[in-house]
C-alpha cells in the first residue's frame, strides 16, 4: 500500500510493548505521521471522516487498516482520559485484526465496506475471552466464552473492534461508582445521553468510525440526540440479541450509531439477519441498505402530527422539526397530516413495570444475592421488579398490546413518521449525581432532568413497545450551540424507508458535517 507499509514497519516494535510503554513512545511517532501527511493522506487526519469515506480509502489502498487503527488508538489515548467513552481498549486484539485485514486486502481479498474499519461496541456485547461488565460491579468477573452474534458478524465483514464502551449500569439510567461517566464532547457539563452514552460520545468525538448501542426505552436515541450523531434502532428481531446482556428482553434492540446515515445503513446490513441461536430473530431477507439510499423519497408519505411533535417542547426544537419536514417535502415526499394515539402517563408508565420485572429476571443470578454490589438506581429498579405482582405485569403487557394495535392503525396511513428524538438539547447536569438515584426535589433522575428524560418518553417508549425501526439524525443546533435530533419512524422491517428519508434530509443539509471541539 502506498506509504502504508513503511509506517507499519516503523511501528512494528510498538505492538510488542506494554500499554504504558506505547503511550510514552507514541508522542515521538506523531512527528513521523505528520511528515508522511505532506505526501499522502494521513490516517491521523481522518478521524471525522465517515465510515464509508475511510472504507473507500482502504479499498483504493490510500490508507492501510494498520495506519487507521493506530491513528484511532492514538486519538483514544489523547482524548478518552477526559471523555471516558471506553471501558476497555482492546489494543493488541485490534492491531492483530488490523494486520490481518491489511494482509487480506493487499492480497486482493477485500470483504466489503467494513473491512479494516475501526469501530467499537457497547460493553453489553460479548467478546470471547474479554470481560463483559454491563456497567455492573456484580458482573465484573464475567468472561464469556463466545462472541455475540453481532460481534461475530461485524468481524466477519472485516471490522476492527477497538474496545468496549461505557454505559449506564445494567443499561438503565444511573452509573455504578466503579465505572467512569462518559462526558459529552460538545460540553462536558451536559448529559451524554443514557445507556449507550459511551457509544454516542465515541462516535461524536471521532474515536470510532461507528459504534454499537442498545435501546430498551431510548438508549440509542437519547445519546444520538445529545451527541449529535446518527442512531439506527432496527425493527425488534432484525438484529440478533444472542450474546448481549439484557435489560428487558421483550423491549431490547441492538443497532448501529455513526456520523452518517449511509454508515449506519452499511453497518446494519452486516449485523442483521436471522440467527438460529436467537429464536426472537426474524427470518426476513436483509437488503443492502446503503444501496437503497439513492432511491430518494419521491412519492414517499411522511406522516406528521404537529401536536404530538411540537407540544411542550422549546420553540427552537419545534422550529427545527418543522423545517426538517419541509426539507423532506422539497425532496419529493408528500407530507400527510395524521393523529397518533394518545401517549399519556397511563400508556407510558407501564414501561417501568415491564422493564423492572424483566430486568429482575435477567439479573436473578446476582440479585438479590449480591444486592450490595449494585448502584442506587439500578438496585431500586431490581427491587421493585422482583416484588411486582404478576397481575400488575399482566396489566402493563395488556396496555402495551392495546397501544400497539392503535399505533399500527395510525401507521397504515403513511410510510415514515417524522418527530423529535428528544424534547431538545442535552440538558446541563452534574456527572457526580449520575451515581445517585431519583431526586424529587431537584426534579432529576441520576442527575438528568426529568423534563428532558421523561418529557422525551413519548418519542421513545412507543417504538420500543411496538418494536418499530427508528432513525435519529442531526437536524440543527440550539441557541446554546448544542445538537438537535430528528427521528424518523417506520413500520416493521421498513429500515430501507427510514434510511432513505434520513439520507435525503442529510443530503439537503450540512448538520452532519459539524463536529464537537475535540
Amino acid at each position: 500500500m502506498t506509504g502504508g507499509l513503511s509506517l507499519t514497519r516503523r511501528r512494528s516494535t510498538l505492538d510488542a510493548m506494554s500499554s504504558i510503554e506505547r503511550r510514552t513512545v507514541l508522542g515521538g511517532i506523531g512527528a513521523v505521521v505528520a511528515s508522511n501527511a505532506q505526501t499522502r493522506p494521513s490516517a491521523s487526519g481522518l478521524h471525522y471522516d465517515s465510515l464509508l469515506e475511510v472504507a473507500d480509502r482502504i479499498r483504493r489502498k490510500e490508507v492501510s487498516p494498520v495506519e487507521l487503527a493506530h491513528s484511532q488508538l492514538d486519538r483514544i489515548d489523547q482524548l478518552d482520559p477526559k471523555l471516558n467513552a471506553y471501558q476497555l481498549v482492546l489494543r493488541e486484539r485490534a492491531m492483530a485484526r488490523a494486520r490481518q485485514a491489511e494482509a487480506e486486502i493487499t492480497a486482493g481479498n477485500y470483504r466489503g465496506p467494513l473491512h479494516g474499519v475501526p469501530i467499537a461496541v457497547k460493553d453489553l456485547l460479548f467478546v470471547k475471552g474479554v470481560a463483559t461488565k454491563g456497567g455492573c460491579k456484580a458482573l465484573a468477573s464475567f468472561v464469556p466464552d463466545y462472541d455475540a452474534t453481532v460481534v461475530r458478524r461485524l468481524e466477519s465483514a472485516g471490522a476492527i473492534i477497538l474496545g468496549k464502551l461505557n454505559l449506564n449500569e445494567g443499561a438503565m439510567a444511573g452509573y455504578h461508582r466503579d465505572f467512569a461517566v462518559p462526558r459529552n464532547p460538545w460540553d462536558a457539563n451536559r448529559t451524554p445521553g443514557l445507556s449507550s452514552s459511551g457509544s454516542g460520545v465515541a462516535t461524536a468525538a471521532g474515536i470510532a468510525y461507528g459504534t454499537i448501542g442498545t435501546d430498551t426505552g431510548g438508549s440509542i436515541r437519547y445519546p444520538s440526540s445529545a451527541n449529535g450523531v446518527v442512531g439506527l434502532k432496527p425493527t425488534y428481531g432484525r438484529v440478533s440479541r444472542r450474546g448481549v446482556l439484557g435489560l428487558a428482553p421483550s423491549l431490547d434492540h441492538v443497532g448501529p450509531m455513526s456520523r452518517r446515515v449511509a454508515d449506519a445503513a452499511a453497518m446494519l446490513s452486516a449485523m442483521a439477519g436471522e440467527d438460529p441461536d436467537d429464536p426472537t430473530s426474524l427470518s426476513a431477507a436483509v437488503p443492502d441498505f446503503a444501496k437503497e439510499l439513492n432511491k430518494g423519497v419521491k412519492g414517499m408519505r411522511i406522516g406528521f402530527d404537529d401536536k404530538y411533535a411540537t407540544a411542550a417542547i422549546p420553540q427552537y426544537m419545534a422550529d427545527a422539526i418543522r423545517r426538517a419536514v419541509r426539507e423532506l417535502e422539497k425532496a419529493g415526499a408528500s407530507v400527510v397530516e395524521v393523529k397518533l394515539p394518545d401517549m399519556d402517563e397511563n400508556v407510558l408508565a407501564p414501561w417501568f413495570v415491564l422493564t423492572g420485572v424483566e430486568a429482575a429476571m435477567e439479573h436473578a443470578r446476582t440479585f438479590p444475592s449480591r444486592a450490595g454490589d449494585y448502584g442506587v438506581f439500578f438496585r431500586m429498579l431490581l427491587e421493585n421488579g422482583s416484588k411486582t405482582p404478576a397481575v400488575e405485569y399482566a396489566k402493563a403487557a395488556t396496555t402495551r398490546a392495546e397501544f400497539n394495535g392503535r399505533l399500527r392503525r395510525a401507521f397504515a396511513k403513511f410510510d415514515v413518521l417524522a418527530c423529535p428524538s428528544t424534547v431538545g438539547e442535552a440538558p446541563a447536569y452534574d456527572p457526580a449525581q449520575a451515581y445517585g438515584g431519583q431526586d424529587t426535589a431537584a426534579g432529576t433522575v441520576c442527575g438528568v432532568p426529568l423534563s428532558w428524560l421523561g418529557g422525551s418518553g413519548r418519542f421513545t417508549t412507543p417504538y420500543n413497545y411496538s418494536g418499530y425501526p427508528t432513525l435519529s439524525l442531526p437536524c440543527g443546533f440550539s441557541p446554546d450551540g448544542l445538537p438537535l435530533s430528528l427521528q424518523l419512524v417506520g413500520r416493521p422491517l421498513a429500515e430501507d424507508l427510514v434510511c432513505r428519508a434520513g439520507f435525503a434530509y442529510e443530503s439537503a443539509t450540512d448538520w452532519h458535517r459539524r463536529h464537537p471541539p475535540v
